[in-house]
């Protein structure tokens, strides 16, 4: 298992609804979540940590279509 570093951007509008998929799909695995309010754009930002591998990112990315999943990995098992 890996620790990864994930910061998503995506619209204020539209975060709730996001994030609200992205519970189901990462439940039990957050170690750490920050959420940053909106710039002047409108672009909300969501840095987390979470235990997984990289199919985790890949459904990540699937949920989160119009906003940016950029990762690192922080430490790995």
């Amino acid at each position: 298992m890996q620790i990864l570093e994930v910061n998503i951007k995506l619209p204020y509008r539209k975060r709730g609804d996001v994030l609200g998929h992205l519970l189901s799909k990462i439940s039990g695995r957050v170690r750490d979540i920050h959420f940053l309010p909106p710039d002047a754009t409108g672009m909300s930002e969501v840095r987390m940590e979470l235990v997984g591998g990289k199919d985790l990112i890949g459904e990540l990315k699937r949920v989160v279509k119009n906003g940016k999943v950029s990762f690192r990995i922080l430490s790995e098992a």
